[in-house]
This record gives structure tokens, C-alpha cells and sequence, in this order.
């Protein structure tokens, strides 16, 4: 075999945009200008309800979220959330909050500054923030508030609010064309100026470019692609991704990673959100899970340690292998909130779990430790492998706990002090 170069691995590459900093307290979260891309979420409660809010932002924080936007609608809300911020407080949780104001932001933000300090940052729609000649006065006052508290702010247009009378104005230019666009073009064209021509506006009146960040959100995979290469093409604000509405379960996740993963792979994006609608009864916090699993499948960020699953055939009818795997894997991510202080790096191990002899070996020996289960007609053993080098065999009812013990005495050993004894 010979060949000019060696494969070279695929990497995101980088684009240039501002550094901005969501801050509170001693907690600074840097976006753009190089930073990680961070995962946003957003909470679903009434934040007129402090405590039930407070509670789902821990969730979320803890979950991985690192800043997490809460609707202010309200003068109740606009009222309750310093004390959200004060519970969060007192429960050790220094995640930013977002405020997120739709057609009365200027008046919440004027009537109640306890909730303009409290919030680390604002969203702002330019859809909906006013019509006609209230429109830029009205932005302008959220702008002054925001420059006020020394607030970063996120001008989040999106296509199902966007400013009818900009879409209409740009409609009639768009007919007078010699060969006019398509409807979506225009629409498109539409998004990335509201966006552009407001963030100018903001620096008009005073906001510097780097407390200044972005969205165009829209639905579709293909249309977020396209709105987004062009966006980041005509400016450097960071920029947050996300469709604005994803869907429920595996729709919404493939949808979710299908659009983001593009973006990010062409260096586009410096935070994220997954919009999930969650399932009856489902955790908030799994759109924190898949935004943070979009991250690490690119190589982009490590959170939790990677667990390599075989998938099952007709060799492995036990299922032995699915229970052991969902255990490793719920109890790693179970223990992440508290491993992230105590084991550092431990986000970086890689944990193989295989259901029989043709790939489980091998596998297992890529990973930093990994088990090998019999598959169907195979002798009743399973070899683990810690650092490419077959240790043990376990054997008997109690595989999964004693595997379990095995990892965790690796990540202690590994990645901090002292050891708990090693079955064999």
C-alpha cells in the first residue's frame, strides 16, 4: 500500500468571531472569540413560580447546562426572578440566568430593575419588540438597560416571528426585481438583516460589539444551514444555534444533530440549544444531554465519559450486555456532578461494554477499560481489559456490580487518590 498522505482526521475548523462573558458572581461564562461552544437550555416552568424555577434551573445546570434562559413575561415573573436568583444562590448553583422578553420587554426591564441585575443576559426579539415608530425606541430602552447593568445581550430573530412589516418591505423590493427570488430567499434575506441591522442599531446607541450576540432561528435543517453559513458570513457576533422548534423525541434529537453538526463542523456556532419537546413525564434536562453528546460526538467538548456499546445480533440473545451497558452508563452520568471537582479529566475516559467474542476484544482494548460478555453458546466469562491489557475475568450472577466496582476503582486510581479493592 502507498499512498501520497496519511487520512488526515476531520476537524471543525475555527471561525473568527468577538469574545463576549455571561457573568454572575465569581462565574464567567466566555462565548466566542475561540471559547468552547457552550450549551444553553431554557426552562418551562412559570417563573412567577420561584422555587419550582429555581429547582428545574438546578437540573439543568447540573445536567451540564451552563447558562439557562427563564421566560419574563409578566410583571409576576419580572418580580420573581431575583428570587429565583437568590434560591439558586443560597442551593450553590452560579449558572447564569437569561432573561427571555417577547412585546413588553421595555416595560419590565424599566419597572423592575432587581430584575435587570439579576439577569446575566437578555434576549431580545426585534419581531416583536414594537411596530412602527415604538419599535427602535423601545428597543432602544432595553438596550440602554442592558448597558446600564453592563448586560450582554442575544438579538434572537426567529422565522415565526418575524417583523411582518421588514418581510413586507422586502417582499415589494424582492418584486421589483428583473428575475425575482423565491419566496423562502427573501425570507431568509429577511432573518439575517433583522438581526445584523439591529445589532448595528444597538452599537449606534452606545453597546459594544462584543456584548452583542445572535440567532436566526428557524425550524427546518436545511433552511438553518442556510441562514447560518450566511450570517456567519456577514458577521462576527458570536452566535447561538439552535432550531427554534425541533420536535419530540427521536425526531427532534436527529433533526437537532443533523443541522448542528454541519454548522459546527464549518466553525459556526458558539453556543447551542436543543429545542426538545419533551415527552410526557420526560426530564427537561434531556435537551442538555443531547446538546452536550452533539459536542462530544464532534470531538468539540468532553463531558461525561464515553461508553462504546455493541449493538446486538443474533449471537448475543442475552441481554445482559443492554442492562450492563444502561447501568455503566446512567451511573457515570449520575456521578458527573460531583466527579467534575474530584476526578479532573475523568470526562475523558472511554468505557467499552460488548455482548460477544467478534468485536468485544477488540474493542474493549481501545477503550481505557472494557468488558467483553459472552455471547450465545460462549463460555459463561467476560474478560476486562483496563488500558489495552486483558486483567480479569468475571464471572457468575454478579458481573454487572462487579464491573461497576472495577470502573469506579479505575477512576480512582486513575484520576484520584486511593483505590477500592479489585474483584478477580
Amino acid at each position: 500500500m502507498d499512498t501520497a498522505a496519511p487520512i488526515a482526521l476531520a476537524r471543525p475548523v475555527q471561525r473568527t468571531s468577538l469574545q463576549s462573558s455571561v457573568v454572575w458572581g465569581s462565574r464567567v461564562v466566555t462565548v466566542g472569540g475561540g471559547a468552547p461552544v457552550r450549551v444553553q437550555s431554557m426552562t418551562n416552568t412559570d417563573t412567577a413560580d420561584a422555587i419550582g424555577t429555581a429547582i428545574q434551573v438546578k437540573e439543568l445546570a447540573l445536567a451540564g447546562s451552563e447558562m439557562v434562559r427563564i421566560t419574563v413575561n409578566t410583571p409576576e415573573a419580572a418580580q420573581a426572578v431575583p428570587y429565583v436568583r437568590e434560591q439558586l444562590d443560597r442551593m450553590g448553583v452560579d449558572v447564569p440566568l437569561i432573561g427571555d422578553f417577547h412585546y413588553n420587554g421595555h416595560r419590565l426591564l424599566a419597572d423592575f430593575p432587581d430584575c435587570a441585575k439579576a439577569l446575566s443576559k437578555y434576549r431580545i426579539n426585534p419581531g416583536n419588540v414594537g411596530k412602527g415608530d415604538k419599535k427602535d425606541r423601545q428597543f432602544g430602552q432595553m438596550i440602554e438597560v442592558a448597558m446600564q447593568w453592563n448586560k450582554p445581550v442575544r438579538i434572537g430573530v426567529n422565522w415565526g416571528s418575524l417583523d411582518q412589516e421588514l418581510l413586507a418591505a422586502m417582499m415589494d423590493e424582492n418584486s421589483k426585481r428583473a428575475v425575482p427570488w423565491d419566496a423562502k430567499p427573501v425570507m431568509y434575506e429577511a432573518l439575517i438583516t433583522s438581526a445584523i441591522s439591529s445589532a448595528q442599531l444597538a452599537q449606534e446607541l452606545g453597546m459594544p460589539p462584543e456584548q452583542i450576540m445572535l440567532s436566526c432561528k428557524v425550524s427546518g435543517v436545511q433552511d438553518l444551514i442556510a441562514v447560518y453559513r450566511e450570517l456567519a458570513r456577514r458577521c462576527t457576533y458570536p452566535l447561538h444555534l439552535g432550531l427554534t422548534e425541533a420536535g419530540m423525541g427521536t425526531k427532534g434529537t436527529v433533526a437537532s444533530s443533523a443541522a448542528l453538526a454541519v454548522l459546527l463542523q464549518e466553525g459556526i456556532g458558539d453556543t447551542i440549544r436543543v429545542s426538545l419537546t419533551p415527552a410526557p413525564g420526560e426530564a427537561r434536562t434531556q435537551e442538555v444531554v443531547i446538546a452536550s453528546e452533539i459536542l462530544q460526538a464532534l470531538g468539540l467538548r468532553t463531558f461525561v465519559p464515553s461508553v462504546t456499546a455493541c449493538p446486538g445480533c443474533g449471537r448475543t440473545t442475552s441481554t445482559t450486555f443492554q442492562e450492563l451497558t444502561k447501568q455503566i452508563d446512567d451511573f457515570l452520568r449520575a456521578q458527573m456532578p460531583v466527579w467534575r471537582n474530584r476526578y479532573p479529566g475523568v470526562e475523558n475516559l472511554k468505557v467499552a461494554v460488548m455482548g460477544c467474542i467478534v468485536n468485544g476484544p477488540g474493542e474493549s482494548k481501545h477503550a481505557d477499560i472494557g468488558i467483553s460478555l459472552p455471547g450465545t453458546g460462549e463460555a459463561p466469562a467476560a474478560p476486562v481489559f483496563i488500558d489495552g491489557e486483558k486483567r480479569m475475568t468475571l464471572r457468575g450472577e454478579t458481573i454487572a456490580v462487579d464491573f461497576q466496582a472495577v470502573v469506579e476503582n479505575y477512576i480512582q486510581q486513575r484520576f484520584g487518590q486511593g483505590a477500592v479493592s479489585i474483584p478477580g
